[in-house]
Parts: C-alpha cells; sequence; structure tokens
C-alpha cells in the first residue's frame, strides 16, 4: 500500500473503529453460544454425538484441513444426512466464516493505522485510543475463545464434505477458514507474530495509560487519606462542578484497562524491555488481577500463559522472573477496597437522597463510585469462582450485597433525578463550555477549513440549548456530535495532519470533558450501563444464588437483599443484535432468578413472622381464664393459710413479666426476630415493582401471597383437630390465638406498605366457606364436623343433654367418661367465639349441614308413617273415642323410634337456636345499626304476605341469627325431599300423619326413667323436652311447603296430644306413669303459632301448675 496515495482524512478511521468494535462484541456473542453449546451434551449438534457418524468426525479432525476418501465406507452414514447436516450447522459455520472476514476487516484496519502513524494519548484523543484498545483486545479474546471451541474442526470440516458432497465442490471459503483454524491453534503464539508490524502504535497507546491506570489502582488506604468520592469533606467546595482534565478516564474501568494492558503487552511484549513505563504498566497489572475476563465466565489466567509463552523466547529470564514475583494475590487490597467503597457510596448516596441537586455538580463523583464499585464486585465474582483460594476470606465476602445495593441506590438516584442533571448540563453547556471552546477555536494558529465546520457547529450546537426544552419535555440527542468529535481526532491524530492534536492537548481535554457534559444530557442510560451493568452475574448463577443465601443468612446484610432481584434487571444488556437467539434464554433466567429471590425473601420473611406470632400467641395463651384458676387458688390458700405443695416450689410468672427489662442490653428472642424482620422488610418495601426483561414484579405481592398462605395454615392447624381423637381446639381459644396472629400481621403495616386488611379478607373469608382455594378444609368444615359428628352425637347416645337454664350442653355421669366437656364447647361464650370466627356465612353452612341431618331424620319419620299409615288415619278422627284409641294405638309400631327421631331434631334445632342466638350477639356488636334495620323488617312483615316474599325476608333474618317463625333453611332442607313417586295431596297427608304420630306417641315417654323433669335445668335428662321446638320447626316448615294452615295441624296436634296425656291421668299401673308429670310439662311450650287460651281449653293449666309444683317437690325431696 503506497503512503502518497493513501489520504487519511478518507479512510474514516472513526466509523470503522465504531463499526467494527460493535461487531466484535456480537462475533463474540456467537462464538461464546456456539462454545457453550458444544460443552452441553443436551445442546450440542447430533451430528457431533451420533454413533454412525463417530468414525468420519474422527477421520475430519484428524486429517483437517485437508484430504477425505470418498469410497471409505467410512462416509455412508454422512452422505445420506448430507442435506439435514448442511441445514443444520450452516449457523456454525458461516458463524466461523464471519470470524474469519471480521479478522480481515481488523488486520486491514491496524495497517491502514500504522500507515497514518496515528497518534495515540488516552488523556487526549480518548475515543481514538480507547477504540483502538478495545479492537486489538476484541480482536485478540475473539480468536482465543475460537480456539477454546473443540470441535470448531469437526463441524467445518463435515459442513464442508456435505457441502461437496451435495454441490459437487468445496464452499469457497473453506481453505482460508481451514487455514485459519490451524494457524490459530495457539492464538496468542500466533497474533504476537502477527503484531510485530503494529508494536509501535499500541505501545504507544498502552504507555498513555501511565497517566491514568497508576492514578487509578491505588490502595484503600491512599483512597481514604484522599478522601476520595466524599462530598462533605471540603463543605465549601461541595457546589463546585467535579472537574478533571481527563474526565472520561475518572470513570474508564479498570478491569478494561487491565486488559488493554495485559493483552496489549503480550503482542508487543518488546516494549517491556525497552520502556521501564511500559514495564512498570505491566507489573501492576500483573499484581492486580490472576485472571481476567476474556468474555462473560470465560477467564484468561494471566501467570501461566503469560510464563508460557516469554519462556520460550530468549533473553525474556527477567520477563519470566516478573511475572513469578506478581503472582501473589491482590485478594487483601481488594478486601479493603470493598470496605471503603462501602462506606463512601453508602455516603454519597444519602447525600444526594437529602441534597439530589448536588447531582449536578458532582455527577462525575456518582459515575467514579459506580465504576469503581463494579470493578471491585466483578474481580471479586471473577477469582471466587476460578482462583484455587489460599485465603478464603479474600475471596468471600458477606458484605457484598450492601456494596451492590448502594450502587442500585445511586443508578436509582440518576434515574429519579435524570430531569435536574439535564437542566444543570444544559445551562454548563450553553453557559460556560461553549464560551471556552469558542475561545479556544479562535485561539487556533491553524485551523483547516474541515475542522473549522465541524467546531463551530460544536459552539453553535451547544449556544443553541436552554432550560426551557428541558421543562418542555424535549427529547435531546448529541449523538452526531459525539461521532463528528470521534471524527475529529481521527482527522487531527493522523501525521502529518493540518491540525494536529498532539499539538493542541487543551482542546481535546475540553471537547472530552464537553462529550461528557453532553452525556449528562442525552444519554444517563447509556452511561449508566457503561459504568455499574452488572449483567455478568447472569453467567456465574451459582455464585449469584450462594451471595443471595449468605445475604439472607446475614441478619445484618438482609435489609440488602432487594439488591439481588434488581440486578436481574440488568441482564438483558448483555445480548447483543447479531446473536438474538440468546436473548429468550437470557430473558429466562433473568426471570426465574428474579423470581426466586423475591419468593425466598418473602419466605423468610413469612417465617419470621409465623415465629413471631408463635410467641405472641404464648404470650397470649397465658391470658387465658383457665390459667388463672391457680392463682386464684394460691390467693385463697394465702387468705386461709393452707399450706399446699411443696417447700421451696417456684412460684409462677405472671403474665407481663418478660416486658420488664432490668437492663438494655437484655435482648429477647422476640427482640432478635422484630430486628430481623425490619431488615428483611425495608428490602421488600424498598422497590413497588420493578421490570424484568417486559415482565413486572411487586415484592410486597410475594409477601402477600406468602402471609395469606402461612396465616390460611396456622388458623386450621390452630384448631389442633385430631381426627382419630376427635379433639378440637375450643373455640374461645382459636379466636384469642387468631386475634394474636392477626394483631401481629397488623403491625406488618409499620415495616412494609401491603394491604394486611386484604390479607384478612382474603383469608377469614375463606375460612367461612367449606373448603378454601386450594381445596384443603376450613375452620368452618372442622367445626361443623366435630360439633355434628362428635358432641351431637353424644347428645344422642344419651351422654351429653342440652340444659335449656344454662343453655348449653353438658355431659351426664355415664360408666364411659368423654374425653371432652361439652360445656366447654356449647355455652354463650363458646358459641359467640364460634360465631366469630366463622361469620354469617360460616354459620349459615353449620345451619345447612345440621338440616341435612333433620331432613334424613324426617325422611325416615316420613317411612314410618307410611308403614302406620291406615292406623293413624283411624285415630287422625277417633281422639275423642278413648278405647278405640287404646286398640289402636296397640297396632302402631315404631313408636319409640319416633319419639327418639323427633327428640335428635329438637336437639339439633335446639343447638342450632344457640348458635343463631350467638350469632345475633356478635353482628350486634359490630353491625348493630343493620342487625336492627333487619329485625324492625323481619317484626313488620304483614300477615297477607305472599309466602315467597316472607320466606326471602325470614332468610335474610336467619343470616342475621335472628329467630324465624318458619325456619327458612329448613324449608329448603325438607323441600329437596319431594318424591316424584308421590302426590303432592299424599305428601301432605304424611305431614299431617306425622304430627298425629307424634302427639298419640307421647303417653309412653311417662315410663322412662329418664323422663323425669329436672327444675334445675329446666328439661329433662333424656332430652325430650327439645320435641317441643322439634314440632313447631317442623310443622312450620312442612305446611309452609305443602301450603297447609300451620295454625290448624298444630290444633289438631294439641287436641290429639292433650287427649292421649290425658288418659294417663286415669292409668294405675305406676311403671307406666312413674313420670306422668313431667312429661305434661311437654304441653307448656311456647308457640308462635299457638295461644294459651288454646292450651287451656284442651288442656287445664291447673294440671301443669299441679305438674310443676309436683316435679319441684320431686325434686327437693331427692337432693334431701
Amino acid at each position: 500500500m503506497s503512503r502518497g496515495v493513501l489520504q487519511p482524512s478518507q479512510q474514516k478511521l472513526a466509523e470503522k473503529l465504531t463499526i467494527l468494535n460493535d461487531r466484535g462484541v456480537g462475533m463474540l456473542t456467537r462464538i461464546y453460544n456456539i462454545k457453550k453449546a458444544c460443552g452441553d451434551p443436551k445442546a450440542k449438534p447430533s451430528y457431533l454425538v451420533d454413533k454412525n457418524l463417530e468414525s468420519a468426525v474422527k477421520f475430519i479432525v484428524r486429517k483437517f484441513p485437508h484430504g477425505r476418501h470418498v469410497g471409505s465406507t467410512t462416509w455412508g452414514p454422512a452422505h445420506k444426512e448430507k442435506s439435514e447436516i448442511l441445514k443444520n450447522l450452516a449457523l456454525y459455520y458461516f458463524t466461523f466464516v464471519d470470524v474469519m472476514e471480521f479478522k480481515d476487516h481488523v488486520c486491514e484496519l491496524l495497517n491502514t493505522i500504522d500507515v497514518c502513524q496515528v497518534f495515540f494519548d488516552i488523556t487526549v484523543n480518548f475515543d481514538l485510543t480507547r477504540n483502538y484498545l478495545d479492537l486489538v483486545v476484541t480482536y485478540t479474546t475473539l480468536m482465543m475463545l475460537l480456539s477454546r471451541i473443540e470441535e470448531r474442526k469437526a463441524i467445518i470440516g463435515l459442513y464442508n464434505y456435505a457441502h461437496e458432497m451435495t454441490h459437487g465442490a468445496s464452499d469457497r471459503e473453506y481453505p482460508r477458514l481451514g487455514q485459519m483454524i490451524v494457524d490459530y491453534e495457539n492464538p496468542l503464539k500466533k497474533m504476537m507474530e502477527e503484531f510485530v508490524p503494529h508494536g509501535k502504535s499500541l505501545s504507544d497507546a498502552l504507555i498513555s495509560l501511565q497517566m491514568v491506570y497508576p492514578r487509578r489502582n491505588l490502595s484503600a488506604d491512599q483512597w481514604r487519606n484522599a478522601q476520595l468520592l466524599s462530598l462533605i469533606s471540603a463543605p465549601s467546595t461541595m457546589l463546585n462542578p467535579a472537574q478533571s482534565d481527563t474526565m472520561p478516564c475518572e470513570y474508564l474501568s479498570l478491569d478494561t484497562m487491565e486488559k488493554w494492558i495485559v493483552f496489549g503487552f503480550i503482542l508487543c511484549h518488546g516494549a517491556l524491555n525497552s520502556d521501564p513505563a511500559a514495564l512498570s504498566l505491566w507489573k501492576l497489572a500483573l499484581q492486580s488481577s490472576t485472571c481476567l475476563c476474556l468474555f462473560r465466565d470465560e477467564v484468561f489466567h494471566i501467570h501461566k500463559a503469560a510464563e508460557d509463552l516469554f519462556v520460550n523466547i530468549r533473553g525474556y529470564n527477567k520477563r519470566v522472573n516478573d511475572i513469578r514475583e506478581c503472582k501473589e494475590s491482590a485478594g487483601s487490597t481488594h478486601r479493603e477496597r470493598r470496605k471503603f467503597l462501602r462506606s463512601a457510596l453508602k455516603e454519597l448516596a444519602t447525600v444526594l437522597a437529602d441534597q439530589p441537586g448536588l447531582l449536578g455538580p458532582k455527577a462525575l463523583f456518582v459515575f467514579m463510585a459506580l465504576s469503581f464499585a463494579r470493578d471491585e464486585i466483578i474481580w471479586l465474582l471473577r477469582h471466587a469462582d476460578n482462583i484455587q483460594k489460599k485465603s478464603t476470606d479474600d475471596f468471600i465476602d458477606k458484605h457484598i450485597a450492601e456494596l451492590i445495593f448502594y450502587m442500585e441506590e445511586l443508578r436509582a438516584h440518576v434515574r429519579k433525578y435524570g430531569p435536574v442533571m439535564q437542566r444543570y448540563y444544559v445551562q454548563y453547556l450553553s453557559g460556560f463550555d461553549a464560551v471556552v471552546l469558542n475561545e479556544l477555536v479562535q485561539n487556533l494558529s491553524v485551523c483547516p477549513e474541515d475542522e473549522s465546520i465541524i467546531m463551530s457547529s460544536f459552539v453553535n450546537t451547544m449556544t443553541s440549548l436552554s432550560v426551557k426544552q428541558v421543562e418542555d419535555g424535549e427529547v435531546f440527542d448529541f449523538r452526531g456530535m459525539r461521532l463528528d468529535w470521534f471524527r475529529l481526532q481521527a482527522y487531527t491524530s493522523v501525521s502529518k495532519a493540518s491540525l494536529g492534536i498532539a499539538d493542541h492537548r487543551e482542546l481535546g481535554k475540553m471537547m472530552n470533558t464537553i462529550i461528557f457534559h453532553t452525556k449528562m444530557v442525552d444519554s444517563l442510560v447509556e452511561m449508566l450501563v457503561e459504568t455499574s451493568d452488572l449483567s455478568i452475574f447472569c453467567f456465574y448463577s451459582r455464585a449469584f444464588e450462594k451471595m443471595f443465601q449468605q445475604c439472607l443468612e446475614l441478619p445484618s446484610q438482609s435489609r440488602y437483599s432487594i439488591c439481588f432481584p434488581l440486578l436481574c434487571t440488568h441482564f438483558m444488556s448483555c445480548t447483543h443484535e447479531l446473536c438474538p437467539e440468546e436473548r429468550h434464554h437470557i430473558g429466562d433466567r433473568s426471570l426465574s432468578l428474579c423470581n426466586m429471590f423475591l419468593d425466598e425473601m418473602a419466605k423468610q420473611a413469612r417465617n419470621l413472622i409465623t415465629d413471631i406470632c408463635t410467641e405472641q400467641c404464648t404470650l397470649s395463651d397465658q391470658l387465658l381464664p383457665k390459667h388463672c384458676a391457680k392463682t386464684i387458688s394460691q390467693a385463697v390458700n394465702k387468705k386461709s393459710k393452707k399450706q399446699t405443695g411443696k417447700k421451696g416450689e417456684p412460684e409462677r410468672e405472671k403474665p407481663g413479666v418478660e416486658s420488664m427489662r432490668k437492663n438494655r442490653l437484655l435482648v429477647t428472642n422476640l427482640d432478635k426476630l422484630h430486628t430481623a424482620l425490619s431488615e428483611l422488610c425495608f428490602s421488600i418495601n424498598y422497590v413497588p415493582n420493578m421490570v424484568v426483561w417486559e415482565h413486572t414484579f411487586t415484592p410486597r405481592e410475594y409477601l402477600t401471597s406468602h402471609l395469606e398462605i402461612r396465616f390460611t395454615k396456622s388458623i386450621v392447624g390452630m384448631t389442633m383437630y385430631n381426627q382419630a381423637t376427635q379433639e378440637i381446639a375450643k373455640p374461645s381459644e382459636l379466636l384469642t390465638s387468631v386475634r394474636a396472629y392477626m394483631t401481629v400481621l397488623q403491625s406488618i403495616e409499620n415495616y412494609v406498605q401491603i394491604d394486611i386488611t386484604r390479607v384478612f379478607n382474603n383469608v377469614l373469608l375463606q375460612q367461612t366457606q367449606h373448603l378454601d382455594s386450594h381445596g384443603e378444609p376450613t375452620i368452618t368444615s372442622l367445626y361443623t364436623n366435630w360439633y355434628l359428628e362428635t358432641l351431637l352425637r353424644q347428645v344422642s347416645n344419651g351422654h351429653i343433654a342440652y340444659f335449656p337454664a344454662m343453655k348449653a350442653f353438658v355431659n351426664l355421669p355415664t360408666e364411659n367418661e368423654l374425653t371432652f366437656n361439652a360445656e366447654e364447647y356449647s355455652d354463650i361464650s363458646e358459641m359467640r367465639s364460634l360465631s366469630e370466627l366463622l361469620g354469617p356465612y360460616g354459620m349459615k353452612f353449620l345451619s345447612e349441614s345440621l338440616m341435612w341431618h333433620i331432613s334424613s331424620q324426617v325422611a325416615e319419620l316420613k317411612k314410618l308413617v307410611v308403614e302406620n299409615m291406615e292406623v293413624l288415619t283411624q285415630m287422625r278422627t277417633s281422639f275423642d273415642k278413648p278405647d278405640h284409641m287404646a286398640a289402636l294405638f296397640k297396632r302402631l309400631t315404631s313408636v319409640d323410634s319416633v319419639l327418639k327421631r323427633m327428640t335428635i331434631i329438637g336437639v339439633i334445632l335446639s343447638f342450632r337456636s344457640l348458635a343463631q342466638e350467638a350469632l345475633r350477639d356478635v353482628l350486634s356488636c359490630h353491625i348493630p345499626f343493620l342487625v336492627s334495620s333487619v329485625e324492625d323488617f323481619k317484626d313488620h312483615i304483614p300477615r297477607e304476605t305472599d309466602m315467597k316474599v316472607a320466606m326471602n325476608v325470614y332468610e335474610l333474618s336467619s343470616a342475621a341469627g335472628l329467630p324465624c317463625e318458619i325456619d327458612p333453611a329448613l324449608v329448603v332442607a325438607l323441600s329437596s325431599q319431594k318424591s316424584d313417586n308421590i302426590s303432592p295431596e299424599e305428601e301432605y297427608k304424611i305431614a299431617c300423619l306425622l304430627m298425629v304420630f307424634v302427639a298419640v306417641s307421647l303417653p309412653t315417654l311417662a315410663s322412662n326413667v329418664m323422663s323425669q323433669y329436672s327444675p334445675a335445668i329446666e328439661g329433662h335428662c333424656n332430652n325430650i323436652h327439645c320435641l317441643a321446638k322439634a314440632v313447631n320447626q317442623i310443622a312450620a316448615a312442612l305446611f309452609t311447603i305443602h301450603k297447609g294452615s300451620i295454625e290448624d295441624r298444630l290444633k289438631e296436634f294439641l287436641a290429639l296430644a292433650s287427649s292421649s296425656l290425658l288418659k294417663i291421668g286415669q292409668e294405675t299401673d305406676k311403671t307406666t306413669t312413674r313420670n306422668r308429670e313431667s312429661v305434661y310439662l311437654l304441653l307448656d311450650m311456647e308457640s308462635p303459632f299457638l295461644t294459651m287460651d288454646l292450651l287451656e281449653s284442651c288442656f287445664p293449666y291447673v294440671l301443669l301448675r299441679n305438674a310443676y309444683h309436683a316435679v319441684y317437690k320431686q325434686s327437693v325431696s331427692a337432693s334431701a
């Protein structure tokens, strides 16, 4: 290439460097993915693992890139698969071809730069020097990564064979590609030879780093002494803009510079012998790191590779010794740096949060802080994963989350207060930079026309800026201006340039500052990516998860755990448009990791909350009435001076002792739990939501979801229901525990902005249903099942009786003692607690379950009526014929069964009335106005109201716990029994005869020993006092269904019952009449449908009065 013909200004160095660097990153991405695919047995091309092709592949690799035998049987399977091989290996093959073409373009550009004798100085023509060094390193890493793909020869050779078999000739790129693969078996060795002509340009660019790299690569003590990154160390200069002659170098990645130095001086190693500055940079870089990042998680072990390369070069013994001397790990240095940066970034973030206006003048500090921290985090991540650790403390940092968190906080400040920074720098550019640049341009002794036009456009662009543009939300775009400055650097850096930038360093430094200022206006997001992108964590998943677990395990660090899901928002920035297929994979990984982190944080918080709830439930349990018995007993004994118990028995601690602190340093378990919870909740509450790959995550919702699930399980668990022993917690005790649990959950709102009321509504409403949203049993189903299958079943068995005086079910003395005390589950306070827990919906479900049992009993009663229909029909019309009635009565069957079933119905209805009364009491406390309105509505239904309308009102009233003349639930339950085979008239007749059957059966109760009336309990021990309620409710329901007259049917019942009972007054057999008076009292029933006058006409009240007198007299004599 003739230097005379070459026109430096026409070489478009800036454009070529920009395009090739971007393409180089894309090629690295593609090659990296090919390497990972080939290293994964699941993702590897199937032809490389196909047993049928194994011999062919081995032959290709052995003979690569030459020779093959067409006639050999080895190629048979490959020949059959040739079209599929072409199709499936094309992407791999042409990626390798693209690498070769990229190499050609890079070599051409490097030669052009050498010919143009370009001047490089990172402090002056920053963009040109940086892009040049980036290109060299990208090219080097690409060739090294290519050499690490073990299957490259097999892929290329197999594809070429398939191409030749299909098209009759080798692919036109194959010879050169094959030769390149062979040449770059040892890429660094080959490139050391290749870069001999480029040594001058490369070493000049690298040596310019001596003004930057040593100043950046300082110890933590030096940083601390210089009060680096501190805004408050010099309060008087706090508002002064942060200035530097090398603005872009201040936040340039240390990791990037080390890659430039290490790879650069390996390629132009001659400079290490000739230039002390080069040797100084080389040694400093070797001391700083043990391995460098090639690309993502692919690393380069510096010392071993450099030693292997230099040991074979004559006269390089000193260099080899240098490498060996620098092998000592710099772990402690980096550990101290991270320690310093944690405090420095915390101070910076705190000051900027309080005074965001400082983001304007001190923006440089923010990006420096982000860059420094990012370098240290990446260094730790890379070395912890790739170094055989001598000192594990240097490579395990349990406080790394704190550093990442402060980085995220600074990033958040920049994003939030972007307009503040825009406003500041728009004024800076127009009011200061434009003026200074204009003066510099005016003072230039020589300024060619092209350069003059570009400079003038810079000044004009900056001068035209105004704050109003920011206020109007105008979108700024200075990319063209920055590209023009890059071009200008290229024009002025070549040899024999009319305006040489080497002679006008002030212009270069000023323009670099201006470029930084423009980025503060239009490229804040890009600046954040450049200085603080941590997408590399995507490729260190195991280390990433380990760091997260360490963070959660350390209570002091858990407040920073939100930084891990926030890092997942970085992952998509590592993708490249040349490799679109990996976007989905990386996106999925970011989503799964973010989801896992947030889920684990919520679980940890949930577990802490559960532990606190357990402690609070224990404290709450100490206040239960049952625990005060011992205290009362001790007080009584003390008063009566009785000495009970052993001497020296420790006095029981009273509730509340745990709150008495004698020492502030005394920390209880509850204190530790609250501290840990507050720290973790800070993290969960840190951001309302985050967007990861176009998916929005809300950390608080994770906690809400987990709290709902745990609260549901806890409520059901606290019932302590044991199906085997049929044990269950008393409703009052469960209610106390639930309230304690809810109190703790309500306190969570002090830590996190979540709607706990929503949690309560979701969980507690589900508990009022039969099953929750997961299909699991609820407290409603558990308590309903227990009351029906355990308590009421024992009532039926005669072990428990309903005591109206106590409004509770009470255990009867029997041979087999029950495992529970019925009174402790059915008295007023327990039923109110049950109503609080189950609510109106749950109590309605309980009622419906009770009614289902009643309907099954009524169905059996109807069968008994059908069996005795003929006799009952006659008895219905013969109640005034005593002898005939007596004869007919003897023909009746299953009399005892009828009474027993009716008694069971009465017991169930009595239990329901207790539940309804308790529900009404509870609702009257919660919604008194609504309950009173419903009650008023029910009490004022006109008699002539249509029954359907009346039933709707009754249903409303029943849901509020109000007693109704006609029980709507019972009507619904009995309505479902209508049979298709029986006509309505027949059904009505059966209902009428059922009342007759019960009425004529009553006298048989007098002979039962258990039928004796007890004034103390206002009832009978065999629960026959519940018959009255059963008759009233069953009659009301049946005759509402069959549209008969309830009053008429009950009058008929009263006439038959009184007639039958009066007959036993004439009996002489004492056994038959032993409890006659007690049975008489059954007629003293309260009925909404009958009057006392009607009773008087059928059964004189004097008989009832005498009966009461007799039973009371009998009870007094029995007790005496």
